[in-house]
């Protein structure tokens, strides 16, 4: 079980392991997002869709579904990492992190670079060679940030949606 407390100069957050009653708010965090909004529906409809990917993320130990809480037990932040075992680079196993977000208000009080601080951790106890993650090209801001935390931009991404 992952539990841990993330003390940053805004309060004290709890990091956990997402369950079933989260996905509502992971959801609503998703949908949030000013690049991803269309992407992301909240609409009742589209619950069993989410449900459907929760279980599924859960159901694989490659996969962790994280959130973190404030002092109300709100959730105020996720992000999903995946380990991905490769041939490349001597076999390197790889740690994927996606879907960070953070609720708005919270945004530059230090709680994002704890979970990436985190995950990064997280992925070293894995035994990963590299954290590697994408963002959107408008997200400048974000790109910053994640300087900040050492990351560079290295590659050029691309995605081909299937119908």
């Amino acid at each position: 079980m992952i539990a841990e407390t993330l003390v940053i100069s805004g309060g004290h957050f709890k990091l956990r392991r997402a369950v079933e009653s989260d996905v509502e708010d992971i959801v609503e965090l998703l949908a949030n997002d000013a690049v991803r909004r269309a992407e992301n529906s909240s609409t009742p409809e589209d619950r069993g869709q989410y449900l459907q990917a929760f279980h599924a993320i859960q159901a694989d130990p490659a996969h962790l579904l994280i959130v973190v809480t404030d002092d109300r037990d709100v959730v105020v932040a996720t992000m999903q990492l995946t380990i991905i075992p490769g041939m490349a680079r001597l076999g390197a196993t790889r740690l994927l992190v996606e879907a960070v977000r953070v609720e708005n208000n919270l945004r530059g009080n230090g709680l994002g670079s704890a979970m990436m601080r985190w995950a990064i951790a997280e992925g070293k106890r894995r035994g990963v060679a590299l954290v590697q993650l994408t963002s959107d090209q408008s997200r400048t801001e974000a790109h910053k940030f994640y300087e900040r935390l050492g990351f560079t931009a290295s590659h050029v991404g691309f995605k081909l949606f299937i119908e």
